[in-house]
C-alpha cells in the first residue's frame, strides 16, 4: 500500500535510528495526539516494518499504509482511541 505525501499529516523523522528507538518516539509523538489523528513516520530501519506494526496491534493504534521513498521508509499510522 502507498502513502501519498500530504503536508497536512505531520511526519515523525526517524531516520538513521534502529529498532527499538524510531518506535519509542513514535509512541512518545503518539501520546500528544488525539484519536484518528494521522503520522507519518519516516524511517531508515527495515526494522519498523514488522515492529512498527506489532506495537500499533499491541496498544489499539492502526498502520494505514507503508511505502519506500528514495531509501526512506513510510509507515503512516492512525492514532487509535487506547492511550499507550
Amino acid at each position: 500500500m502507498s502513502v501519498a505525501p500530504d503536508a497536512s499529516i505531520p511526519e515523525l523523522d526517524v531516520r538513521r535510528l534502529l529498532c527499538p528507538i524510531p518506535v519509542i518516539r513514535t509512541q512518545d509523538r503518539v501520546k500528544t495526539m488525539v484519536p484518528g489523528a494521522l503520522l507519518d513516520v519516516l524511517a531508515t530501519d527495515p526494522g519498523v516494518l514488522n515492529d512498527l506494526p506489532a506495537w500499533c496491534r499491541i496498544n489499539g493504534h492502526r498502520v494505514v499504509a507503508t511505502d519506500r521513498r528514495d531509501g526512506t521508509i513510510v509507515v503512516r499510522v492512525e492514532v487509535g482511541g487506547a492511550a499507550s
